[in-house]
């Protein structure tokens, strides 16, 4: 039977959303909109290629190495403290804004945890 423990469904669990979101920065017609809204039109597809380096990474370096899931998660993390600045820049509602920091602390978390494993 696999158990997984809490530590492990965030990393997947980041990943999986990182790789959904950075697939959509490419080909969801919402995700272009939003980028025009927040004025930052010509970094969508680079987002989506860090969204998906950092997701790919949390699951790569979860089986194969620990300091890529330190690095992807830091990154990750400030990514998303970058898209909350973003997000208050323009005024968004905190329900518009709250996901960005939520997976901005997610992954400081990830981050950190992995950093105390690291020997």
């Amino acid at each position: 039977m696999l158990v997984m423990n809490l530590f492990t469904f965030l990393i997947f669990f980041s990943a999986i959303s990182f790789i959904f979101f950075g697939v959509g920065c490419f080909l969801a017609p919402r995700m272009k909109i939003e980028f025009l809204r927040y004025g930052l039109e010509k970094q969508r597809n680079l987002v989506g290629v860090l969204q998906l380096l950092g997701g790919v990474g949390l699951v790569i370096g979860y089986y194969y190495n620990s300091l890529l899931v330190l690095i992807s998660a830091s990154c990750l993390s400030l990514l998303m403290l970058l898209g909350f600045g973003v997000r208050l820049k323009i005024k968004d509602s905190v329900v518009q804004s709250t996901p960005a920091l939520f997976y901005a602390i997610l992954n400081a978390y990830i981050a950190f945890q992995q950093w105390l494993l690291i020997p």
